[in-house]
């Protein structure tokens, strides 16, 4: 990732330069059940009237119903350009159990981008990452590590917190949650499209560092999910693909 990327500009290039409406998918959902539903989506198009797949709306609550029957209208109902369709699935979200939650979010996603596409008449584009955003923002996972290769003492942990929230707000950008663990901190926040998403977090470690190089210039940095200590000594071991940055000095 270069060191001035941001994702605004990135889309701009390859949608153009008036491409303003963005829906940006909300929830943390897995990878790996949003690739399965654009390609269910994709592969099972509905030929079905609107009407009578709105008339099958109870087939979500029903015992008697086959999971894969479930994911299909869920996907059928998020295709339908009307209202009555959208508060069936918002309904439903809550209730969901726990194999169809993360399917129902993003059926319901689908089918407001469709409502909104429709009533600003124009196209959106429709970001979704594994940790999901919220108001403009995309959700990162970063792990920063002690130089010591020893954990944080209260005076760092202190100044990691304050700092890291202070400059990231100068990048309008909004720190979550700051845990720390054995050698490394692991920092959750929101960062909006148009900053490079790197820019925040060498910020905040130049000025941590600046009372002390007690952080490494590293990091760990992805928007796929949050990971456990044991995924980030695996990933700095074998880094995979589909992070954002792998990178530690």
């Amino acid at each position: 990732m270069e060191k001035d990327d941001n994702i605004l500009r990135k889309i701009r290039e390859i949608l153009g330069d008036s491409t303003d409406n963005f829906s940006i998918l909300e929830h943390q959902i897995d990878v790996r059940v949003q690739m399965e539903y654009f390609e269910f989506s994709r592969n099972h198009p509905s030929n079905e009237d609107p009407e009578k797949v709105i008339e099958q709306a109870d087939n979500l609550y029903s015992q008697e119903i086959e999971l894969d029957d479930k994911k299909s209208l869920l996907v059928n109902l998020a295709s339908i350009e009307k209202p009555e369709a959208y508060r069936i699935i918002q309904r439903y979200v809550p209730q969901a159990p726990e194999n169809l939650k993360e399917w129902a979010s993003m059926a319901l996603q689908e089918s407001r981008m469709l409502l909104e596409s429709r009533l600003l008449d124009e196209q959106q584009v429709f970001i979704s990452t594994g940790l999901g955003g919220r108001e403009g923002k995309l959700r990162y996972f970063v792990a920063i590590f002690s130089s010591s290769d020893f954990e944080f003492n209260q005076t760092q942990k202190d100044l990691i917190n304050s700092e890291f929230r202070f400059t990231l707000r100068r990048f309008k950008s909004d720190v979550e949650e700051i845990v720390f663990k054995r050698n490394h901190a692991s920092i959750v926040a929101l960062v909006p499209l148009n900053v490079p998403v790197k820019d925040p977090f060498e910020a905040s470690i130049s000025e941590c560092n600046s009372l002390g190089e007690f952080i490494q210039k590293g990091f760990i940095i992805t928007n796929v999910k949050k990971l456990s200590s044991d995924e980030v000594e695996d990933i700095l071991k074998n880094p995979p693909s589909d992070f954002i940055q792998v990178d530690r000095e």
